[in-house]
């Protein structure tokens, strides 16, 4: 056997090496201090500091460098990104490699505050000058020889500057310490922040768990723990590894804060969760450890609407940790009591329960809130003084959270950013900092930016670097004349004389696709799907690539677009208008008259769409029979096509559910005012747009997949576990008599088609709206990430499917556009799109954006269904009455779902009611007697609209006005 000798150089040689390398990569010189006129370094390029330093500090009158250490920026981000804090700073590499290990959202905002053009930031890169790298030392931890390092570089600079003081900003008692004896001047960023000029509103800004000089509220000493200690993360990694412990995300319940639920691999359905206790400091998408009780100890979930602000109305936000005194949290346990006796007698809908035992990953960030006015101790709106209040939660999903704050009362009617900042033992609610307004409540600028804000939506103007990718010649750019030696024509059919035609909602400005169809010469019909050409303008690894990655997707709200791409791609550039010559990407089928594929081709092409029409321009045309030309047989032809694709569909298993969507008209196309709402009519042209593109997608997704089978960008909808199914089939078998079949697609389609109610029609949609709950969402995925029999789309009945016909909004769509385009030897594929990891990343965030842009886009149609209904009630005195149908009964109230509007809402009951739970029906005191309400049953609301005490935004508020008057109860 060959034997090998590892030799190790000597410590000291290995600087030498080192040092040489350093000089190096700096061509033979040390790395710039990045202060102006230093005299001692080479001429700054870019960025410099002022040679006179920072002189508005009171402690620093003469002038003043910061050097923050990594945990400012760890702890502290919020401060250091407000516009109010603007010292001259000097950043070290150290600091940033480590912050980028430590925290990569952390990471990203370092960098984004590099960026800005209104802080004052140098980076000066220690490891690569001479006199600041340092080696490692023999049993140095990395984080001991960062912090030695930082000291050297604050050392070095403190004689290499003449003048303003370098001050090294540490929260770390231990590394100041060390520094101090190094003769290097230290602060605390509270000590900092409190000689700065607007310390009032900057120490509002700081996080709790980074401060350590803040003082505990007054209830805070000799405290009883009101939660148990979590486990240490050793303990509970080996346990969840063997199989003791189970790991998964922690779902709040927004009908009952007293309960959650923890979905894991090892059961069927979530591990049920019951009291405070037992959910034990965990906040809503928090990834923790569950220790699962006996099943003797299992319970079924609360039938009863508890709400947090009723309950715990009167807590007191600086004495909220002493619950033995406290008559809410009396209340509060007579509530789990109830629960919990409640829930043992439902045997049937028992479930795994246990409770948190430990947490893997925080979920925290700032959360958009408003200042419970209660919790005020002064609302003298000139005091100063310090005083801890609740902020309230936009989310019913998350606790209140406890904030010190000089500002409470200005801050009275206002949207707020606050972040949690820790959760102990002691508090029975999380605290948290102050971060910035938003704006007035109820008004239109700060209601839309706290629904960005609150679902994570990246609304920020496009940067510097991102418009620099657009084409030079801005909006006149053109497609150049045929030339086989232009890149644009490279490659690319010339469709240009097809009649091609766009169909889409009225006022869409972003057309991604355009469609057509004609009859060949030996009896087929060719038809095509031409899709805008977005990446032939975003490239791979460019600065527009790495924003729109980001982003995911373009965000609709009601009356605003947060684009993926800038607006001259998105409405411009990409976008197929009528009479323009536009680059696209083709896919071209030859098809029966049954249409059966003979055979499906792609091309890059240049199009010319002759026309643009709404939905509803496109069936009228269609459907006038004197009409002759190309463009109306090419519609029809595409509508016959798209009936037979549908129906070979639905005959394969794929499920035909429902959403409830609604159209909101506003006071004028300048006003953003809503005067009314109603229910979107869906016509035979919409069914025709969505089957040709649900066809591109599984030929396009079938293509990529045959060439990349590792890394082929893709979209699966997986099967839903059975037990989803579990309360709607009992509900429809127990009030209608009716069998849900959920064997598979096809049996579920089926039994969903039988769900009729020959004197109700909207019963039938009310099914499927209810079915498509139970569903999984669909989801982003890399081929070659999962087995081969996973990639199904259940929904659509398709072994396998993909976007592709989106780009402009997309960006899923975006890289199989390139993907499609290596596919058929158009262009090489980017190395990113050959690496399975990479690939995942990318789509984890996509995923991710995806759902928050969903929850935004319904929040913000909430939002203006209330305005909208506001209005309504205002010219109707006040009155609006719908009828609706009850989806769910609670023992002290009733979910009811109004189909004309797409809207649900809560009928509480606060006099005594008769629940039965097995049967789904409630029994209420009425004027003639008593009267049964049960799920389905139709019943008739008054709507009104009135401040939600969460969100400080108009909330529906509904009553039973038939067969009961649920206002005298």
């Amino acid at each position: 056997m060959v034997e090998i000798t590892i030799r190790k150089r000597p410590r000291t040689e290995a600087v030498v090496t080192q040092r040489k390398f350093f000089k190096k990569t700096a061509r033979g010189k040390d790395v710039n201090c990045g202060i102006q006129n230093c005299g001692l370094c080479p001429e700054v390029s870019g960025n410099a500091l002022p040679a006179s330093g920072g002189r508005q500090h009171s402690f620093y009158p003469s002038g003043h460098f910061i050097l923050p250490d990594t945990n400012v920026f760890l702890s502290q981000m919020d401060l250091v990104e407000s516009n109010l804090f603007n010292p001259p700073i000097i950043l070290l590499q150290t600091v940033i490699e480590e912050v980028r290990h430590r925290s990569l959202p952390l990471y990203n905002r370092l960098k984004a505050l590099l960026k800005t053009d209104d802080k004052q930031i140098s980076v000066f890169y220690n490891e690569y000058r001479s006199e600041t790298a340092i080696i490692r030392e023999e049993n140095e931890s990395p984080n001991d020889r960062n912090d030695r390092g930082i000291r050297t570089a604050a050392a070095w600079y403190s004689s290499h500057i003449k003048g303003p003081t370098i001050v090294l900003m540490t929260e770390d008692v231990a590394n100041r310490q060390k520094a101090e004896k190094l003769g290097i001047k230290c602060v605390s960023v509270r000590q900092y922040v409190e000689g700065m000029k607007d310390a009032n509103q900057l120490l509002d800004l700081l996080s709790v768990a980074g401060t350590e000089e803040l003082e505990p509220t007054k209830a805070a000493a000799g405290r009883q723990a009101l939660y148990p200690d979590y486990l240490p993360a050793a303990t509970l990694m080996a346990a969840v590894k063997a199989g003791q412990l189970h790991q998964g995300h922690f779902n709040a319940n927004q009908y009952n804060y007293l309960e959650g639920n923890v979905p894991v691999p090892a059961f069927s359905k979530p591990v049920l969760l019951v009291g405070r206790e037992n959910m034990n400091r965990a906040v809503q998408g928090d990834v923790v450890v569950v220790e699962v009780f006996h099943e003797r100890e299992w319970k079924a979930p609360a039938d009863e609407v508890v709400d947090q602000e009723a309950t715990l109305k009167n807590d007191d936000a600086e004495e909220s940790g002493d619950e033995a005194d406290d008559n809410e949290a009396i209340e509060e346990k007579i509530e789990e009591q109830k629960a919990l006796l409640d829930n043992s007698k439902r045997t049937s809908e028992k479930q795994p329960t246990g409770r948190i035992v430990g947490i893997i990953k925080r979920n925290w960030r700032a959360y958009v809130c408003h200042i419970d006015s209660t919790s005020l101790t002064s609302s003298n709106a000139t005091s100063l003084s310090q005083q801890t209040v609740f902020a309230t939660p936009v989310s019913r999903l998350l606790p209140r959270i406890r904030l010190r704050t000089r500002q409470a009362p200005t801050l009275i009617g206002q949207k707020i950013l606050v972040t949690i900042d820790r959760w102990d033992t002691t508090s029975r609610y999380p605290e948290g900092h102050f971060v910035r307004a938003l704006g007035r409540v109820e008004s239109k600028e700060a209601e839309q930016e706290s629904l960005l804000l609150e679902f994570e939506v990246p609304y920020r103007p496009f940067g510097k670097a991102v418009l620099e990718c657009l084409p030079p010649q801005g909006e006149q750019w053109v497609v150049p004349p045929k030339d086989a030696q232009s890149p644009e024509w490279r490659d690319r059919e010339d469709l240009r004389d097809m009649i091609i035609c766009s169909i889409d909602p009225p006022g869409c400005q972003d057309i991604d696709d355009a469609l057509h169809a004609r009859q060949l010469p030996n009896g087929n019909i060719e038809a095509g799907v031409h899709i805008a050409d977005v990446s032939h303008f975003v490239q791979a690894d460019t600065p527009m690539d790495s924003e729109a990655a980001s982003r995911g997707t373009t965000v609709y709200l009601v009356d605003k677009r947060i684009d993926m791409l800038p607006a001259l791609l998105g409405t411009n550039l990409c976008s197929l208008r009528p009479y323009v010559e536009r680059l696209a990407f083709s896919v071209i089928w030859e098809m029966t008259a049954e249409a059966e594929i003979v055979n499906v081709r792609f091309t890059k092409s240049v199009i010319a769409s002759k026309a643009a029409f709404t939905y509803e321009e496109a069936q009228i045309r269609k459907d006038d029979l004197h009409l002759q030309d190309e463009l109306t047989l090419g519609i029809r032809l595409l509508n016959k096509l798209a009936q037979k694709l549908k129906a070979g569909r639905m005959a394969a298993g794929a499920l035909n559910l429902a959403s409830p969507e609604v159209k909101i008209h506003l006071d004028s196309s300048e006003s953003s005012d809503p005067i009314d709402v109603e229910q979107k009519e869906m016509r035979e042209t919409n069914s025709l747009v969505e089957e040709f593109m649900l066809l591109a997608n599984i030929s396009v997704a079938q293509k990529i997949q045959e060439t990349f089978p590792q890394t082929a960008v893709l979209r699966r909808h997986l099967p839903p576990p059975k037990t989803n199914f579990e309360k709607l089939q009992d509900i429809l078998l127990k009030r209608k008599g009716l069998k849900l079949d959920v064997s598979s697609s096809g049996a579920l389609a089926a039994s969903l088609d039988k769900c009729l109610d020959p004197d109700e029609p909207a019963f039938n949609t009310l099914v499927r709206i209810m079915a498509t709950r139970c569903m999984l969402s669909a989801e982003y995925f890399c081929s070659g990430s999962v087995g081969r029999e996973t990639f199904g789309h259940y929904g659509l009945a398709s072994s396998i499917y993909t976007h592709f016909t989106s780009p402009i909004r997309r960006y899923a769509d975006v890289l199989a556009h390139r993907q499609l385009s290596a596919a058929i030897g158009y262009s090489t594929l980017h190395a990113t799109l050959h690496s399975k990891s990479h690939v995942e990343r990318v789509l984890d965030v996509v995923n991710r954006r995806h759902r928050m842009a969903q929850m935004a886009g319904r929040a913000s149609v909430e939002f203006y269904v209330g305005l909208a209904l506001k209005n309504r009630g205002e010219r109707q005195e006040g009155l609006v009455t719908e009828d609706a149908f009850v989806i769910r009964t609670f023992r002290n109230g009733l979910g009811v779902f109004v189909s004309k509007l797409g809207i649900e809402g809560l009928v509480m009951f606060k006099r005594d009611t008769q629940f039965d739970a097995e049967n789904y029906t409630i029994t209420v005191p009425g004027t003639g007697g008593d009267v049964k309400i049960s799920v389905f049953d139709k019943v008739q609301v008054s709507i009104t609209v009135e401040k939600d005490k969460n969100t400080q935004r108009g909330r529906v508020k509904m009553a039973l006005t038939h067969p009961v008057d649920s206002r005298a109860l």
